[in-house]
């Protein structure tokens, strides 16, 4: 028997409404003042929300968001967080190539992170997959100048798929050249699925991507 959803939030709600986004911006969404420096970091997909919450809880001086396309996934998200002292987190429900663009100007974002994205394994759903070139032109766009993005996969033909996309895009450079990505990164917080994808001694691979400066 399935467990019910439990609709309450414990404390405050940090989801957010697109339109309330565009019409007020970030500043606001985070209470800041509309002169006040902000650094934006996105996490695309953050699927359990324990990497995007480990990021925050550390990183209190910065400003963070996750989208998510399941909205079982930002509810529940929106409980946790709601029943901890970080502040610094806030949700969006969509999917990430749709809304980002939606919310965040050219050049505005710190870091973006992809953590382990569907596979899409099938050869007819490939077209589905988040890194394609029109989408990764898009997040790099976003992208402040040295700002960076971030993108994990356990599947070695998406793998090859990221590296090709990723190392052709002209707006980034390759942040772990002249290797195509790292199979491990030290002091990298694992996810969830990352944690159960070693034990069963899946390959991983770690793409960081710098938009230069200029």
């Amino acid at each position: 028997m399935s467990r019910k959803l439990r609709y309450d939030i414990p404390g405050t709600d940090f989801r957010l409404d697109p339109e309330a986004v565009r019409e007020e911006g970030w500043r606001a969404q985070f209470g800041l003042r509309p002169e006040a420096a902000i650094s934006l970091v996105l996490e695309i997909g953050f699927c359990r929300g324990e990497f995007l919450m480990d990021l925050a809880r550390e990183h209190p001086e910065r400003c963070y968001v996750g989208i998510e396309c399941s909205y079982k996934r930002v509810h529940k998200m929106a409980r946790r967080l709601a029943a901890t002292p970080i502040r610094n987190l806030r949700l969006l429900l969509g999917y990430g190539e749709i809304v980002a663009p939606a919310v965040f100007e050219e050049r505005s974002l710190s870091e973006i992170w992809i953590n382990f994205p569907d596979p899409w394994p099938k050869r007819n759903h490939e077209r589905r997959r988040i890194i394609r070139p029109p989408v990764v032109a898009q997040f790099a766009s976003l992208l402040a100048a040295g700002g960076m993005l971030h993108v994990a996969t356990d599947d070695v033909d998406y793998g090859r798929q990221m590296h090709a996309v990723l190392s052709a895009e002209p707006q980034l450079e390759n942040a772990n050249a002249p290797r195509p990505w790292l199979s491990d990164v030290p002091g990298r917080k694992p996810t969830a699925y990352e944690l159960e994808w070693r034990a069963r001694n899946r390959p991983l691979h770690f793409f960081a991507y710098r938009r230069p400066e200029g």
